[in-house]
């Protein structure tokens, strides 16, 4: 199959869209073989149809591979394309019924595999991933947050109440508590009754503003951001694909391998003939 044939099935919207649908075939089956009742009743068709999908993702694999002939090793320069391909590869080991857990969730896993499949995924995914160094300092700035108030509340309210600010652990998880609002109010009413209401009122209204409110904020800002520059990096990739010197860049390559090859046979004949 000519190399190009393959690179115009495997761009063609009918095949991305028949590679979703497998996707979320897969997702469905390992959603069903967590019910007992169906699987003792159609285990042999969700075998089947569990053969099918690696079969079809396998197929998908070699036509990428294909497509990216003669250095098919370029598959693996896109991240998206090596975690489908460990995912994929996964699934086909091997292995007997002792890791009969990691099978299943490595089945469940190829839904991941719409993130690879769906540009608008790849967006947010990048974005959460290339923010993911500056939340670091966001998140070590909730860290001392969390530090100095847990401290402030084990010498504040640790004697009359210590189910919930007796030692460091426990005020820790009593303030994560907080910090998701999760019934912050009965912890609140709980420290009115061992301390002035000016007090707790302090505590707990303050640690809500820095450590959920302002916080939050933070984290949003940081990822809008973060996919305020994929946007960019994105647009700049299908401008330089589309771009005519990437075109004429692709075509020297081009150039490059057939010279290469006639070399080779160059050398072949010339040691052909020296040899009669």
């Amino acid at each position: 199959m000519p190399k190009s044939l393959v690179q115009r099935i495997v761009d063609a919207p009918w095949f991305q869209r028949g590679i979703i649908a497998f996707i979320v075939l897969a997702g469905t089956l390992a959603g069903l073989e967590t019910s007992p009742a169906i699987v003792a009743q159609h285990d042999d068709w969700l075998r089947r149809l569990d053969a099918l999908v690696l079969a079809v993702f396998g197929v998908e694999i070699l036509l990428k591979l294909t497509a990216h002939a003669p250095r098919p090793w370029n598959y693996f320069r896109d991240g998206w394309n090596v975690f489908d391909f460990v995912i994929v590869a996964v699934c086909l080991l091997p292995l007997d019924s002792q890791f009969l857990a990691v099978i299943r969730v490595a089945r469940a896993l190829r839904l991941l595999r719409l993130v690879s499949a769906l540009p608008k995924l790849q967006l947010l995914v990048g974005a959460l991933l290339k923010s993911l160094s500056a939340m670091g300092y966001v998140s070590l700035l909730l860290a001392m947050l969390f530090y100095i108030y847990a401290v402030a509340g084990v010498h504040l309210f640790g004697k009359g109440s210590p189910e919930f600010f007796g030692d460091l652990p426990t005020a820790l998880l009593t303030l994560f508590r907080v910090v998701t609002l999760d019934n912050w109010g009965d912890m609140f009413v709980a420290q009115l009754a061992h301390a002035p209401g000016l007090k707790v009122t302090f505590y707990f209204v303050t640690f809500i503003v820095f450590g959920t409110m302002i916080t939050l904020n933070l984290f949003i800002g940081i990822i809008m951001n973060s996919m305020s520059e994929m946007h960019e990096e994105i647009a700049a990739r299908e401008a330089a694909t589309h771009a005519p010197d990437g075109t004429l860049i692709e075509a020297v390559r081009e150039l490059e391998t057939e010279l290469d090859e006639i070399k080779q046979r160059a050398a072949r004949l010339r040691r052909r003939i020296e040899s009669e």
